[in-house]
C-alpha cells in the first residue's frame, strides 16, 4: 500500500488493486504543482468524497468526467456532482459499504458542514463525512474535516483502524492537539499521517504537537507526492 498526500485534504492511496483518489483538489490546490496534476490522477480507479467545500470538490466532476473515473460520495453530495458530468459510482450513505476491487469503502460520520458554492449562493450537499478504507490486511480511518467527536469512540471499537490519516490544521477541523486526543483516547492507530494543515498561514505548519500527544505511534508528516508505504 502506498498513501500518497496531493496537499491539504487531498489523497491518492495505492491499496490492492485500486488507486483512489479522496477529495482530489488539483486546480487551485497550492501546494500540489500543476506538473503533477497528470502523475497525481494517473491510473486512478476510484474518486471518494467526504463533503462538499470547495477546496475538496472544485474541479472533482470535471476531472471525474473527463478520465472516466467513478465518482462517490454521500447521496445529496453523489447526486449532485453526478449531475454535473461526474462518472456515476455510489451515491450511499453513512454506514454503507461499497466494494471497490479487493478493497472497500465505509462512509462514517465527521463533525463539520456540507455546501458548495453556487451563482445562485450556497448549495447544501447533505452530512459531512469520512471514510473506513480496508485492503491488504490494513484498516484505515480517514477523519475528513472534523472535530473531536464521540462518534470516534464506536468508530474506533467497532472497525479497529490501524491507520489514521487526520485533518489537523485547527481553524476549520480539530488542530495538532485535538488530533492527538482523539488517537490517543479513540483509537490504537499505529500510524498517524496528519493532513489539512500547511496549505495557507492560518492552519497550523508541522505536526510537532501530534507527535508529541502520541508517544509509541509513527507520527508520519507526508511530503507532496512522496509515498508513504504501509
Amino acid at each position: 500500500m502506498n498513501i500518497i498526500w496531493l496537499g491539504h485534504g487531498s489523497f491518492r492511496i495505492e491499496i490492492g488493486d485500486q488507486v483512489l483518489l479522496i477529495d482530489p483538489w488539483l486546480s487551485g490546490n497550492p501546494m500540489l504543482p500543476e506538473d503533477q496534476h497528470g502523475p497525481a490522477t494517473q491510473g486512478a480507479t476510484h474518486i471518494l468524497v467526504t463533503h462538499g467545500h470547495s477546496d475538496h470538490t472544485d474541479g472533482v466532476a470535471e476531472l471525474s468526467k473527463a478520465k472516466g473515473i467513478p465518482l462517490s460520495a454521500t447521496y445529496e453530495l453523489g447526486r449532485y456532482l453526478h449531475g454535473k458530468g461526474a462518472v456515476e459510482g455510489h451515491a450511499f450513505h453513512r454506514g454503507g459499504t461499497i466494494t471497490l476491487g479487493t478493497a472497500s469503502a465505509t462512509l462514517v460520520p465527521a463533525s463539520h458542514s456540507s455546501s458548495v458554492p453556487t451563482e445562485a449562493g450556497d448549495v447544501y450537499t447533505g452530512v459531512p463525512c469520512g471514510y473506513i478504507i480496508r485492503g491488504e490486511g490494513k484498516v484505515i480511518y480517514f477523519s475528513g474535516d472534523t472535530d473531536i467527536m464521540a462518534d470516534m469512540q464506536w468508530m474506533g471499537d467497532f472497525y479497529k483502524p490501524d491507520i489514521g490519516i487526520l485533518s489537523a490544521g485547527g481553524y476549520f477541523t480539530m488542530d495538532m492537539e485535538g488530533a492527538a486526543f482523539a488517537a490517543r483516547h479513540f483509537f490504537h492507530f499505529g500510524t498517524v499521517i496528519p493532513c489539512h494543515y500547511r496549505t495557507f498561514p492560518l492552519l497550523e505548519q508541522n505536526a510537532s504537537a501530534l507527535r508529541r500527544g502520541l508517544p509509541g505511534v509513527d507520527v508520519i508528516e507526508p511530503q507532496i507526492m512522496q509515498p508513504i508505504p504501509l
